[in-house]
């Protein structure tokens, strides 16, 4: 079982994780995010990650800058993009760093999870994710929301993902039952405000989707 602790911002929280058992730590780089970080804190943060725990960077339709801003200050093991990225974007930017890249696609219904078939063999992850409500002061991601987790049956690509949207450990091993999922992702879940993660929590989560791996 894969799972993935996003939005770190502090280097008690990024240890938290990985020594919960954590397999990819997530940092935000949108910057309306209460969980966003900068590439140099990002850079400090890393000093924090064991060898053998994969950094993820999170972007929303970065631009080429920021991109390299991150490559040059963290080197991610993937990046996670949570915007509306093209396969030619995913493209873009895979031969630009050589890194592996997930894409993220927001989910309320079946024809949503097959949307992601236009990835398959492009990125090399998929992370399904809640789609926001249309309220604009909505985040693209980490709004605490899940869907019906069902809509994922659609999904006829080869093409691994990773399962996010409200995800907590009152409802994850629920979450990997329903879907199958070998992969988890939480941000908001481990949280006790937007952008403030509790370690307690952290390894809560971690704990509930091992054991139900």
């Amino acid at each position: 079982m894969l799972v993935k602790i996003c939005g770190l911002k502090t280097p008690a929280t990024v240890e938290a994780a990985a020594a919960a058992g954590a397999t990819h730590l997530g940092f935000n780089f949108f910057a309306p995010s209460p969980r966003s970080v900068t590439p140099e804190q990002a850079k400090e943060l890393a000093r924090h990650v064991p060898k053998g725990v994969k950094t993820v960077a999170l972007v929303v339709d970065a631009d080429d800058a920021l991109l390299d801003a991150i490559w040059e200050n963290l080197r991610p093991d993937i990046f996670q993009l949570h915007g509306k990225e093209t396969p030619d974007r995913v493209r873009e930017i895979k031969a630009r760093f050589g890194a592996a890249v997930m894409k993220v696609l927001r989910v309320a219904e079946s024809e949503d999870a097959r949307a992601a078939e236009a990835y398959d063999g492009v990125a090399d992850f998929i992370l399904f994710d809640a789609k926001p409500p249309k309220d604009k002061d909505k985040l693209p991601g980490g709004n605490g929301l899940t869907f019906d987790w069902r809509a994922l049956k659609a999904y006829r690509g080869n093409t691994p993902w990773m399962l996010a949207g409200g995800l907590d450990a009152e409802n994850v091993a629920e979450a990997i039952r329903v879907t199958g999922t070998a992969a988890v992702d939480t941000a908001s879940g481990a949280e006790d405000a937007p952008g403030v993660k509790n370690p307690e929590k952290i390894a809560r989560f971690v704990a509930a989707a091992l054991h139900a791996g």
